[in-house]
């Protein structure tokens, strides 16, 4: 057993754990909350006070007297129940403006919806809940919990575009494109999220249930999967397909901002994960992140 000294990370000495000399990030994380309370979902371990985190499944090189860092992440929620909420919502938020159109537009608003208005609200239920069923059911997450306040932030992403993109696709004056274009909008919309419910399934089976595995993805013979071959998040790609689909499908405006926004932050999201695969496989295969030959 060796004594290891535990410093915030303003360097303020929260407490002393006796550890073995074995013992993972995940050990120390346990004897941290015992021994100051602090519990292990808030912590970030570091071997310096600017350092960055240290994955749980890490074994240090320790001795007696060593030092350790931690930061205090703050209070904690599951994934899933951010992932609920911010999926429920659009839901609720956008079967309002279809279902009740005069508490939106005014006791004047009973025009029944269009062919593609209805099309489209259709969408949108089948997309969201559809992502309902995917974190319940199919997504297995590295870490079990995010800071609380991710809860506000999200809510207010996808809560508030539901209400955006629905004032207009539900509104009396909207006015659908030709039957063609929405017809392609449609199939483009599909195939899309039959593309990205494809990849979800893919991840799920490389990552054993209670395990943190990382491998690298490559198709599965599904042909959805096939985009394995072009970027290292083709789940990404399917989700703007999918919302470019629906733009064209509505001629919305709102519907191509909220694809656009979208797609600036699965980038984001996308071009740091195709750098911790290029850095963590020496073998990696030569790929864009998230748009085939281009990004």
């Amino acid at each position: 057993m060796i004594e290891v000294e535990i410093f915030l990370v303003n360097k303020k000495q929260l407490c002393k754990v006796r550890i073995e000399t074995t013992s993972t990030v995940k050990d120390i994380k346990r004897a941290i909350q015992d021994a100051s309370g602090m519990l292990t979902c808030r912590q970030s371990l570091r071997s310096e006070a600017k350092g960055k985190d240290i994955s749980d499944s890490t074994t240090l090189a320790l001795s007696n007297g060593s030092k350790l860092f931690v930061k205090d992440l703050g209070p904690q929620i599951s994934w899933t129940t951010v992932f609920l909420a911010e999926y429920f919502g659009p839901l609720v938020v956008y079967a309002l403006f279809a279902m009740r159109p005069r508490i939106i537009y005014g006791s004047d608003a009973n025009i029944p919806l269009t062919t593609t208005a209805t099309i489209a609200w259709l969408c949108w239920s089948v997309h969201y809940i559809k992502r309902l069923l995917e974190t319940l059911f199919v997504h297995r997450f590295s870490h079990g919990t995010m800071p609380v306040r991710n809860l506000f932030k999200n809510c207010g992403y996808y809560w508030g575009f539901a209400a955006f993109v629905a004032y207009f696709t539900n509104h009396p004056l909207f006015t659908p494109p030709s039957t063609n274009q929405m017809l392609i909008g449609l199939i483009m919309f599909a195939l899309c999220e039959a593309g990205n419910f494809s990849i979800h399934i893919l991840l799920r089976n490389l990552r054993p249930a209670g395990s943190t595995v990382r491998k690298i993805p490559k198709p599965d013979g599904n042909p959805f999967t096939l985009l394995f071959n072009f970027v290292s998040c083709p789940n990404y790609t399917y989700e703007f397909g999918a919302w470019l689909g629906f733009t064209i499908m509505t001629s919305c405006i709102p519907a191509l901002i909220f694809a656009a926004a979208g797609m600036y932050q699965m980038s984001v999201w996308a071009l740091g994960k195709h750098r911790n695969y290029k850095k963590e496989f020496s073998n990696y295969p030569k790929r864009k992140a998230i748009v085939p030959f281009v990004l």
